[in-house]
């Protein structure tokens, strides 16, 4: 049985997720604290540290670089998923890159103000520890004070996503592809709190929203 190696709030832990739920596949999911990766560098062999991993019995499978799609092309190869169509490719590679930097930069910041409904009291100090080495000290008391200026930046970035789907019920057509789970998990770790719901004003992208998570929920019956 496939094992996705997670955390559960991680943009990059759902999309493979989901796309393992679109796939009908039985897996295991192991949550590891955030701050805690001494399972992965084991599986890895101490060549990653980075979530999510896929193990699939003796093949342990993980990203190269932070432009790669490793797990999601392993995935789609071994289940014929059909996410990555060459005549796309190109335009594949463009949007994934707007999304895991526009979209994400934003996401991650406003689900990160409620960190603390989140992450175990246990865990707290390292994760704060952790968010501070990386963006700042302070840096969730500013997005906390930022959060207005993050949701507005956020719609903004959707616009885009909007105007496709108000076309077509995917974002590269009739047929869900890589890019369009890789949204779906940006989005998906911004609702992860409960506090917050899709931009108002992005009716059509509500709608590709629920094509979506019907095309998983009807693959897992």
């Amino acid at each position: 049985m496939i094992e996705l190696i997670q955390f559960s709030w991680s943009p990059y832990c759902i999309v493979q997720r989901c796309i393992l739920e679109f796939a009908g596949a039985r897996f295991r999911i192991i949550n590891i604290p955030n701050q805690n990766r001494s399972l992965v560098w084991k599986l890895t062999k101490q060549r990653y540290y980075g979530v999510p991993i896929v193990k699939d019995g003796k093949t342990v499978v993980f990203e190269l670089n932070d432009d790669s799609q490793v797990i999601a092309k392993y995935l789609d190869a071994k289940f014929q998923l059909g996410l990555f169509p060459f005549e796309v490719e190109g335009v594949q590679a463009i949007l994934w890159r707007y999304i895991e930097n526009e979209i994400e930069g934003a996401t991650f910041r406003l689900n990160d103000i409620y960190w603390r409904e989140n992450v175990p009291a246990t865990e707290q100090l390292d994760f704060l520890r952790f968010k501070e080495r990386k963006f700042g000290r302070g840096c969730i008391d500013q997005w906390r004070k930022q959060q207005g200026e993050w949701l507005k930046r956020l719609e903004q970035s959707l616009v885009p996503f909007e105007e496709i789907v108000a076309h077509h019920p995917f974002l590269l057509g009739d047929y869900p592809r890589f890019v369009d789970f890789d949204l779906f998990g940006m989005l998906e770790n911004f609702l992860f709190s409960g506090h917050y719901k899709l931009p108002s004003a992005h009716n059509h992208l509500k709608d590709w929203h629920r094509r979506m998570s019907k095309s998983m929920r009807n693959k897992t019956k």
